[in-house]
């Protein structure tokens, strides 16, 4: 299998030095699209713009893997051999390390398609960095179908070998916020002739702290974060208007909807009582990465054969694979590939991944494929 790992390490290597940022990955499509014809992978038509969907055996059931594939608007600093070659652009977060594990996984299972009793889907999906691709995915209608999806995120401060995974929450659900406050202009000198923007937009800011603080109860894990606000320009003048924006993150379905609707809640009172106006806008972000309880399980024993397998402490960051999970069941793992000490953690400029970690990760994809077939011709 030498032979096999260098090939994948030089593809890897090849795919760090041509990043693509989320929605952009025209060049990386068409190096995965060579890749798999020249295995004689079936590519199917999917409309994605960037992003293929790809498959391997036939029939019933059918099981996706999935591996996004863009990079992040960052300057490299790893000074490695292979660093990009697209100024301003990095895979920071491992998607090239990702994809080329989904290559090697379809090049096993194509080899023993013969023997294959249902179909292996592979997803190969653009913008997650931005969270778009799984919903432009789901939108194809190719998991219509699908019994089941299986997913990973390398983890740097986990060691090549390690693989971590747990029934129910693995990252966190998130909301990203924008409130816009519009009062009424007045000198500084009269406050009592406008309606004082600065201090709603503060006095929203300062109820909202006691949200998660006095609401959520401290045996769950939830935080709120406004991280940047704007209003005005000048020393003498109460502004017209301005803006706050952050996030709500926690690892309970219910319990971030409930905050969503208390924040939507405290933010409009608190503008009615300046008698402000306020508009409340939410971008495009995933819910809770929940894996599915009885395939976790399952999948967590079953691993114990190819890694060192750890219990998980669930992120705080976001996924969109958990748009997936919303439609069937899935579940996401965490692959080590780095454990240095101090190494550089996901989103860093000098995040390096260490390619023992194939040794994980392909036969996590192709073991669980295998593993999830069988279990769902069982079941039918």
């Amino acid at each position: 299998m030498k032979k096999f790992y260098d090939k994948l390490m030089q593809t890897r290597h090849y795919l760090h030095q041509h990043p693509e940022l989320s929605g952009q990955e025209f060049e990386t499509t068409a190096f995965l699209k060579g890749y798999l014809e020249n295995l004689e992978i079936r590519i199917l038509e999917s409309g994605l713009k960037t992003g293929l969907v790809a498959e391997v055996g036939s029939g019933k059931p059918i099981i996706a893997l999935r591996a996004d594939i863009d990079a992040l608007p960052i300057l490299e600093q790893t000074g490695l051999p292979y660093a990009s070659q697209n100024a301003g652009v990095m895979h920071a977060c491992g998607h090239d390390f990702h994809q080329t594990s989904l290559l090697g996984a379809a090049e096993l299972l194509k080899a023993m398609e013969g023997d294959l009793r249902g179909t292996v889907r592979l997803i190969f999906q653009p913008a997650e960095e931005t969270s778009q691709g799984a919903s432009q995915v789901l939108a194809t209608g190719l998991l219509d179908d699908v019994s089941a999806i299986i997913g990973f995120h390398n983890m740097p401060q986990l060691k090549a070998g390690q693989l971590v995974l747990k029934a129910g929450a693995m990252m966190a659900g998130v909301e990203k916020f924008k409130v816009e406050v519009e009062g009424v202009s007045s000198h500084a000198a009269r406050p009592d002739l406008g309606v004082d923007t600065v201090l709603t937009l503060t006095s929203m800011i300062q109820n909202l702290q006691a949200l998660v603080a006095r609401t959520v109860s401290p045996f769950e894990a939830a935080v709120l974060s406004v991280t940047h606000i704007e209003a005005g320009a000048t020393w003498n003048v109460l502004p017209q208007s301005g803006f706050f924006e952050g996030t709500i993150r926690s690892f309970n379905p219910t319990l971030q909807q409930r905050l969503k609707e208390d924040f939507i809640r405290i933010v409009e009172n608190t503008a009615e009582n300046f008698g402000a106006q306020v508009r409340i806008s939410w971008d495009h972000t995933p819910p809770v990465t929940y894996n599915d309880p009885e395939l976790a399980e399952l999948l967590y024993e079953h691993s114990r054969n190819l890694a060192e397998v750890l219990p998980a402490n669930p992120s705080s960051a976001g996924e969109d694979f958990a748009f997936y999970q919303e439609k069937l069941p899935g579940v996401f793992a965490f692959i080590g590939s780095n454990g240095a000490e101090n190494a550089p953690d996901l989103h860093h400029d000098s995040m390096v991944i260490d390619d023992e970690a194939f040794k994980v990760s392909v036969p996590y994809y192709v073991e669980s494929a295998l593993f999830l077939l069988q279990h769902y011709r069982q079941k039918v």
